[in-house]
């Protein structure tokens, strides 16, 4: 068979790690179980870094109690909307009722957001009803909107009635949405949602306020906190990512040292493909040295080898972060903390990145076996027979 094609190195290349079935099956085992590792820490990498990174793009400041950190313990008037809607820069502001079942952190986190029914879709433009209607949970008061990941980690259906952190709601439909965290919560009725968390009405957790740009978010955020700074109920505004930043900052912290778990992964699965490639060159010297003899050049040696290296990364690259995606889209995992939620969403970016890397490991951990394999004399190697 001609090497001169890369077909046909390939192909070769394949049948060589089939003749030592067990060691390349193992390899792989080892590459699937790294690159499974990365592509989950790239996912918690990435999904970190869209809820807490402010865009150009972003026009929400969330207004909270100043020193306070649980929505339990943030409470505003509700009588605040109107003075914060005059001020200069402001286009909407929606009053939200939070009720959490688990302030600290936690993976099975359920929260209820209370919203005034005609703002919904203000407060949740990407939000679409998937099973029930909308209708129908407008017209009844103890309805709720349950996010699909909430709803298959409860395993609730439409019509169902649902109960956590003391609130009891019948489930009007289930919901998907553009913003991760929406398929994570309920959405109720403000009204009810206050009454049922016995804070009585008139009283809220916090304000989202929308601005005309993004330019306008720390004018308006010091103009609102200038405003109550004398009151009995003084606020700290900020920026939505922002605040949900400063809140989980001790999930934050630990999201972040997963990156060194990532960079583990990678060198221990450098490490294997190479030792298990340096293996067999020298398992196979007199196999080089009658294909050297049947006029195969060095080159043609070194890239054979380059490619058994490339197709153990490759293939068991492929099935760990393909593996790593189909989990964490079948787990749907969510991390919550002081009622904001994040969801660990897989996107194409990780996937491409994952590939990337495992083509990069397979090149470069064949490298070293592969120039020891070029370097090996004729005359030398037959006399290992």
């Amino acid at each position: 068979m001609s090497l001169r094609t890369p077909v046909n190195l390939l192909v070769l290349a394949g049948k060589q790690l089939s003749r030592h079935r067990v060691r390349s099956l193992l390899t792989m085992a080892g590459v699937i179980t790294g690159m499974f590792l990365f592509a989950t820490v790239e996912t918690l990498q990435t999904s970190l870094k869209q809820a807490t990174e402010v865009t150009a793009g972003d026009t929400t400041l969330v207004v909270y109690r100043e020193n306070r950190f649980c929505p339990a313990t943030s409470r505003l008037p509700e009588h605040y909307q109107e003075q914060i809607r005059e001020l200069d820069g402001v286009e909407e502001v929606i009053p939200i009722q939070i009720v959490v079942n688990n302030c600290g952190a936690s993976l099975d986190i359920v929260a209820f957001r209370g919203v005034p029914p005609e703002n919904l879709m203000r407060f949740a433009p990407g939000i679409a009803v998937l099973d029930g209607s909308l209708e129908q949970w407008q017209e009844r008061e103890d309805a709720a909107l349950i996010g699909r990941n909430l709803a298959r980690r409860r395993g609730l259906r439409v019509g169902d009635q649902f109960d956590a952190a003391g609130v009891t709601v019948y489930v009007a439909g289930i919901i998907r949405s553009d913003e991760a965290q929406d398929e994570n919560v309920a959405y109720v009725h403000l009204p009810f949602l206050q009454q049922a968390s016995r804070v009585g009405l008139g009283v809220v957790t916090q304000f989202n306020v929308k601005v005309r740009s993004s330019g306008q978010l720390e004018p308006a955020a010091q103009a609102i906190d200038e405003l109550f700074a004398t009151d009995s109920h003084p606020t700290d505004t900020r920026p939505e990512k922002a605040f949900f930043a400063t809140t989980a900052k001790e999930l934050v912290e630990l999201i972040g040292f997963t990156r060194w778990l990532g960079l583990a992964a990678v060198v221990a699965v450098m490490g294997l493909v190479a030792n298990t490639i340096l293996l067999t060159v020298r398992s196979r010297v007199t196999d080089h040295a009658v294909m050297m003899t049947l006029g195969y050049p060095d080159t043609a040696i070194g890239w054979l080898v380059m490619a058994e290296s490339l197709l153990l990364g490759l293939f068991g690259g492929a099935v760990g972060v393909g593996a790593s995606v189909g989990f964490l889209q079948w787990q749907s995992i969510t991390v919550g903390n002081e009622g904001l939620t994040m969801a660990f969403v897989p996107d194409l970016q990780v996937l491409l990145r994952g590939l990337g890397v495992a083509l990069a490991l397979g090149l470069a951990a064949g490298l070293y076996p592969a120039w020891v394999a070029t370097r090996q004399s004729i005359v030398h190697s037959l006399r290992e027979v």
